[in-house]
């Protein structure tokens, strides 16, 4: 890189006080409640003149010690409270939940909304001006923008970082990807628990969330894409001095943010969504980010859902290499490759450059002088890895199967799956199901269609990521390595396979997922963007009639709420009564 990743503009700097700052309502006021705040403050060791007059900022951090994605963040927030400083504003560090996606089960994807909520009433019941978001293991990107965007002070994200790359045996191993592929290797009788254990040590290198184009790198690009991260921040790998700075830079940015009073409201518009769309299918996203962007979206009060994506998809071609929808590269590669900006650099005629982000610049502005590096990690628009003919990076299919849709990865899957017709072997829980894959004597065959059902977002609980089911092990054996499988779970970001997921509405909730039995032919087709069983109405309708809905699966607590609130996968799964058309916008707490 010619200059720091993440270097604030220098038309942002010295920006003039232009209103009251919010935080003074708790600090200025001459009366005793005011005296108990400055007290306490004081007693932390603070003077007045730490925050008089001041932007105090909020460093919302969800580090923990069980997040290794996440455990550089306790250094990562002293440099961002050196920036704020720098600038003249007062940090103050709030923990939040840290959603580890290794460690936290069920599933990171049902306390999403948690950290959204958590976010959100932090940022409103506190003395801040403005906040610093710092995420990057997959729900925490979500999450922390929803709060922050129903909170509606000026914020900026800061990301995690992808972690070094793998290795063993002197190959090159991706998160996720390789952690699959090896594991139907140890299953086949490829390699030995010697080798498998080879693999385990070496694919995790460094602080830092998946170096594969997963879930994680795909939403901290999705930030930076829609203006919410300075630019060249979401791809640099955690480690690298370049993330010490941009975190810097973070922290100097937020308090010129302030004196702007630039707010998410004023960055999240319909065409900046549609943006990140657009660079989600360039990057040859995770088919996460659909739930994700629609969740953020609505929040911002814009209407995004299914037929963006795959509009999008249909036009914006593939030009990322990166695995697991690339066949080479990793997040490194790509970052000094370019990274995000020289990607919208390269799609900018898919893009409206005129859209305002967090450097209080326009798109256009940010990315005009990137460049890509190495044409084969980003490249040309002309040799693409993929097009809207091959179904894109994400295709929406729909059918008497799915008739609120559902998802496929036509990229990262054998052709032959794009059209393709076989008989269901359904499952109704993951226990069965991994257990019966395991029995070499199923009666299975390439063409059959694996079916995972009651893995939705209230079935699941919370959606796990279930979505691309084990090759049953007779196959394996036999050398197959995809066939077709569907669920109305979700997947790693970093797995790939003839995957159909987020069928909605989900089976538990007696979507016709829940009518389905063995046997029965799934027919799906990519160009037509359809699934079916092949099954008649008639035959549906007396399914439906027999058809006996599932108990809860919680009576009481945070799981309880969510089966009461948590919407369908192509509505976002956000909690009814977060989204912004649910009442009126909550005021300012009373401080008396």
């Amino acid at each position: 890189m010619t200059k720091d990743a993440g270097a604030q503009p220098d038309t942002a700097a010295k920006a003039p006080q232009t209103q009251k700052l919010r935080s003074e309502r708790w600090f200025g006021p001459a009366d005793l409640r005011s005296f108990g705040h400055r007290s306490r403050a004081m007693q932390m060791g603070y003077d007045q003149e730490d925050w008089a007059g001041k932007p105090v900022i909020a460093i919302l951090n969800t580090w923990s010690d069980i997040n290794p994605c996440h455990m550089h963040f306790r250094q990562r927030s002293e440099d961002v409270k050196r920036g704020i400083l720098e600038a003249g504003g007062f940090p103050l560090e709030l923990p939040a939940i840290s959603l580890s996606e290794n460690f936290m089960k069920p599933t990171t994807m049902l306390y999403r909304n948690m950290l959204a909520m958590e976010a959100e009433e932090l940022l409103r019941a506190y003395p801040v001006d403005g906040a610093v978001l710092m995420g990057g293991c997959d729900k925490t990107t979500p999450g922390l923008i929803l709060g922050a965007t129903s909170m509606d002070i000026p914020a900026i994200y800061v990301p995690a970082g992808p972690m070094l790359r793998g290795n063993w045996h002197g190959k090159t191993l991706g998160s996720g990807a390789d952690s699959w592929k090896y594991w139907d290797e140890l299953r086949a009788g490829k390699i030995t628990q010697e080798d498998w254990a080879g693999v385990e040590a070496g694919i995790a290198r460094s602080a830092g969330t998946c170096m594969t184009m997963g879930t994680a790198s795909t939403m901290t690009a999705i930030a930076e894409a829609i203006g919410l991260s300075l630019p060249g921040a979401s791809s640099i790998p955690a480690v690298d001095s370049n993330h010490i700075r941009m975190a810097k830079n973070s922290g100097r940015r937020i308090v010129e943010m302030v004196r702007e009073d630039l707010k998410p409201s004023k960055i999240q518009t319909k065409e900046a969504f549609l943006n990140a769309i657009a660079v989600a299918m360039a990057m040859g996203c995770s088919t996460n980010a659909i739930i994700h962007v629609i969740a953020m979206a609505r929040r911002a009060g814009v209407d995004v859902g299914l037929d963006d994506f795959d509009r999008a998809s249909r036009v914006v071609p593939v030009i990322t290499n990166v695995r697991p929808t690339g066949q080479t590269y990793l997040m490194e590669d790509f970052y000094y490759a370019g990274g995000i900006a020289a990607l919208m650099n390269r799609i900018s005629d898919f893009l409206t450059l005129s859209c305002v982000t967090v450097t209080g610049k326009t798109v256009g502005e940010n990315i005009e002088k990137s460049e890509v590096y190495n044409n084969d990690v980003i490249r040309p628009l002309d040799k693409p890895m993929f097009t809207g003919k091959d179904g894109g990076a994400l295709t929406v299919l729909r059918g008497n199967l799915a008739p609120d849709g559902c998802v496929m990865k036509p990229a990262c899957c054998d052709p032959k799956f794009h059209k393709h017709t076989g008989p269901a072997l359904v499952f109704d829980d993951y226990p069965s199901m991994k257990k019966a894959i395991e029995d070499e004597t199923l009666d299975v065959t390439p063409d059959h269609v694996l079916v995972l059902r009651n893995a939705g977002p209230l079935g699941g609980p919370g959606m796990p990521e279930w979505g691309m089911l084990p090759i049953p092990k007779k196959l394996v054996k036999q050398g197959v390595r995809d066939m077709l499988r569907l669920s109305d779970a979700r997947m790693s970001g970093t797995s790939y396979g003839a995957c159909v997921l987020h069928v909605a509405p989900e089976s538990y909730v007696g979507g016709p997922l829940a009518l389905l039995k063995t046997g029965d032919f799934i027919s799906i087709d990519v160009e037509r963007r359809s699934i079916c069983m092949e099954v008649s109405d008639e035959e549906l309708e007396r399914r439906r009639a027999a058809w006996v809905a599932p108990k809860p699966r919680y009576e009481r607590g945070y799981g309880w709420m969510a089966a009461h609130h948590m919407r369908q996968a192509n509505e976002g799964c956000d909690f009814d009564f977060l989204q912004t058309d649910f009442g009126s916008p909550v005021s300012e707490p009373v401080i008396y």
